[in-house]
């Protein structure tokens, strides 16, 4: 009896700073088939941060919708959102908007920089009718602890109803984030240390206490902003993603997968690839390198 031939799953996330997530899943696609096999399954995934909205829309299904929102220092900018779920549900990448990539290494300033934008884009996707809002952080320029994104909710007539899931790329704490990420967005030691007291001051201000909270300090505090102003909920990025996908399903009816090394692994190998938990985050941060075996 002829045994079925089974894919190569191929779930590669972005290559940050260079590559797209797709991009990278549709070249290892091709140089697959070029080497003789059956047309791979393309999963590109994302961690919750930059590249969610990429790996989820085709899955999903919706539309993308454009908006003019403001970069981390206040400049006009054109951003996109989605519509999933028959416009129910609205997919924000923040990175989009108040995201390190729209900042020159030159005019980086973690203390101006701000989430306006990003709330500029949740408003937008709640005045389009979404009644969940998934705020996928990662990739920020900011260190406000949301509060320019705050503002502008508040400015646009609030949530209305809707409720916000903020997808989380790393599990830090909000007092930890200026610490953790301020020097990557241009903040030496003594900027460091008035993040830190501005962070403080917010959370005090704020109706609940982000301070210890896992989680709270992704994209400079801004997930903690709206957990503590607008009871979001917090959820690791990479399961809710791989969930979205299908990945569970897809992986156990491929012949192998790309792990983060590069690696191919079977999917049906006790302790490998036929277990969830080899991929606590988003897999395949590089190409496969080889196949072992059927």
């Amino acid at each position: 009896m002829a045994v079925r031939e089974r894919p190569v799953l191929v779930a590669p996330d972005s290559f940050k700073g260079t590559f797209r997530a797709a991009a990278v899943a549709g070249a290892i696609g091709r140089g697959l088939e070029r080497a003789g096999l059956m047309p791979p399954d393309l999963c590109p995934v994302a961690d919750g941060g930059e590249g969610t909205l990429d790996a989820l829309l085709p899955q999903l299904g919706g539309e993308l919708v454009g908006v003019s929102v403001h970069d981390p220092l206040g400049r006009v900018v054109q951003a996109q959102f989605g519509l999933v779920e028959d416009g129910g549900t609205a997919v924000v990448e923040m990175a989009a908007a108040s995201g390190l990539g729209l900042v020159a290494e030159g005019e980086r300033d973690a203390f101006a920089a701000s989430t306006y934008g990003t709330g500029e884009l949740i408003a937008a996707a709640v005045e389009a009718g979404a009644a969940v809002v998934l705020v996928a952080v990662g990739g920020s320029a900011t260190t406000d602890g949301g509060a320019g994104a705050l503002e502008a909710i508040e400015e646009a007539g609030g949530l209305r109803g809707a409720r916000i899931v903020v997808l989380c790329d790393v599990r830090t704490p909000w007092e930890a984030a200026p610490r953790v990420f301020g020097p990557q967005k241009g903040a030496d030691d003594a900027l460091v240390a008035r993040l830190e007291a501005r962070l403080d001051a917010l959370a005090a201000a704020l109706p609940r206490d982000p301070r210890g909270v896992p989680m709270t300090g992704c994209a400079g505090g801004l997930s903690g902003g709206l957990w503590a102003a607008h009871r979001a909920v917090l959820e690791p990025g990479a399961p809710w993603v791989l969930d979205a996908l299908d990945f569970d399903v897809r992986m156990r009816a491929s012949r192998a997968v790309g792990d983060r090394r590069g690696q191919a692994r079977r999917a049906d190998a006790p302790g490998e690839a036929g277990r969830r938990d080899r991929y606590p985050r988003a897999p395949g941060r590089r190409a496969i390198a080889r196949d072992r075996g059927p």
